[in-house]
């Protein structure tokens, strides 16, 4: 493997491998406080959205990303540009994601939330912390980038795992001991192991 072609297969492992912890940290996050203003004599309701809530493709794509990167080292040729088309798709799916997030594009989920919807509510507030889909947003970005050089390059990769293929063991010389024991079991197939086969008997050397 040439050393370019193994730096862009590493970085496109690595690469694949962090957004798909980072889809998948900020997954599991606040993304926003919802407060969901009821008629009187009723209270507000309060809650909050993590990241599947809001966007539940983070999550799915982050999986995504980390079997990606996986796939990467298992499949050779033609099969790493199609997990490179993946990668970049997973990539768009964090980008839409975050930025509909971002654009105040989560009154469906806050709905959602028990209390957050019906005939006594008035009005509903959804405050983002913009934090985590930004940093979804930095995976998507570095999906994609993953995802086209390795459908760009990815068909020139040689496997990783051909530099650990053991070639075969070569031969052990024969010494008088493995001789003798080849004697003695000729001679127990009835053979005379002094003879030499005629011409055109014998097998091909």
């Amino acid at each position: 493997m040439s050393q370019q072609g193994r730096r862009h297969l590493i970085a496109a492992v690595l690469g694949a491998a962090v957004a798909g912890a980072l889809a998948l940290s900020a997954a599991g996050q606040r993304w926003a406080d919802v407060t969901a203003q009821r008629r009187a004599p009723l209270p507000p309701v309060d809650g909050a959205l993590s990241g599947s809530d809001a966007a539940p493709l983070v999550p799915a794509a982050g999986l995504v990303l980390l079997a990606a990167a996986v796939a990467l080292l298992a499949v050779r040729g033609a099969g790493r540009a199609v997990v490179g088309l993946l990668t970049a798709a997973a990539g768009g799916a964090l980008l839409w994601s975050a930025v509909r997030v971002l654009a105040g594009g989560v009154a469906g989920a806050a709905d959602d939330l028990p209390g957050a919807s019906g005939s006594s509510v008035s009005s509903v507030a959804v405050d983002v912390s913009p934090a985590w889909p930004v940093l979804a947003l930095v995976a998507g970005l570095l999906a994609v980038a993953v995802g086209l050089l390795a459908t760009v390059r990815g068909r020139g990769w040689p496997g990783m795992g051909r530099r650990y293929e053991r070639t075969p063991a070569a031969a052990p010389p024969r010494t008088d001991e493995d001789r003798a024991q080849e004697a003695w079991k000729a001679l127990d197939r009835g053979e005379d192991p002094t003879e030499f086969p005629s011409p055109g008997t014998g097998s091909a050397v």
